[in-house]
């Protein structure tokens, strides 16, 4: 008798545990969707606003190749930020990108050397874009005489995302198996190959994502290139010379209080431009995941 009511409370206390596992699981899923929600209504919302109150301030003279106190002219921003999200990419991508090869594939377990990269990856990214500017500021245009240039610009951005490309880039290579390098081993291949034709055009997914973070970081910068890249509104000669950025442009509109409107169609521009770029980046990393 004793037997059959330990067993009747082993079997009530099992319905129970099931009961709350289940609770649990349901509030769980309740959250999660309540949290996804609340990010698509965010989304949603922002960018609904940034449209109604921004397309119909679009006007053709703001596609003008020359800026003026009339026309307003986004377009040499837009064509500034371009230059300097290219020059950004060009000097931080391969930067990055070897950094975390080594971190992977070279670097022993436990090391001193990684430990400290990681860790200085890790402070740079928690720094605010003001300190970036002041820095970039400081060193490129006054310490090195480059004045407010494309150039200090592109480098200072550069500085600020290599964090994302690095790290991002490390887990991509880290997400890759282990028996890839083992039979590429098997088959001959040397260290390098194996990495070069095996390894890192596996990863090349995870490192496009890291590409397209760094990209809009990039993009939407207003501290850091107000302080180095400057405010001039102009196509620049070269990237030695001044030119201002989409945001900052946006910014200094929004600024004056004079052209909010105007404010709202540049946001609208910088916006689509965001979008059109991150949706080519995600174009190129599924097309190189299915050719893998």
């Amino acid at each position: 008798m004793t037997n059959i009511k330990k067993a009747a409370l082993a079997g009530s206390r099992g319905r129970d545990t099931e009961t709350l596992r289940r609770i649990q699981g349901g509030v769980l899923r309740t959250l999660v969707w309540v949290a996804g929600l609340l990010t698509l209504a965010s989304f949603i919302g922002i960018v609904g606003y940034i449209l109604y109150k921004g397309v119909g301030s679009l006007t053709p003279d703001m596609f003008s190749l020359h800026y003026n106190s009339n026309n307003m002219s986004f377009m040499p921003s837009l064509i500034n930020t371009l230059i300097i999200t290219a020059l950004a990419l060009v000097v931080v991508a391969p930067i990055g990108i070897f950094g975390a090869v080594y971190l992977v594939e070279y670097a022993k377990k436990g090391s001193r050397i990684a430990g400290i990269f990681r860790l200085t990856a890790e402070t740079l990214s928690g720094i605010p874009s003001i300190v970036y500017g002041l820095f970039g500021m400081l060193f490129f245009v006054y310490a090195l005489k480059w004045d407010y240039s494309i150039m200090a610009g592109s480098l200072t951005v550069a500085i600020m995302v290599l964090p994302v490309i690095l790290r991002t880039t490390e887990e991509a290579l880290r997400s890759v198996p282990d028996s890839y390098r083992e039979a590429s081993f098997g088959l001959g291949a040397g260290k390098v190959r194996t990495i070069f034709k095996i390894v890192l055009p596996s990863a090349v997914p995870g490192i496009l994502s890291g590409i397209i973070l760094s990209i809009g970081r990039i993009v939407g910068e207003t501290a850091a290139l107000r302080y180095t890249a400057g405010t001039v509104c102009s196509l620049p000669g070269s990237v030695m010379d001044s030119g201002s950025s989409l945001a900052v442009f946006m910014y200094k509109l929004s600024g004056e209080g004079l052209h909010i409107d105007k404010a709202y169609a540049t946001a609208v521009v910088l916006l689509v431009t965001v979008l059109a770029i991150n949706a080519f980046s995600s174009f190129i990393a599924k097309r190189l995941g299915k050719g893998q």
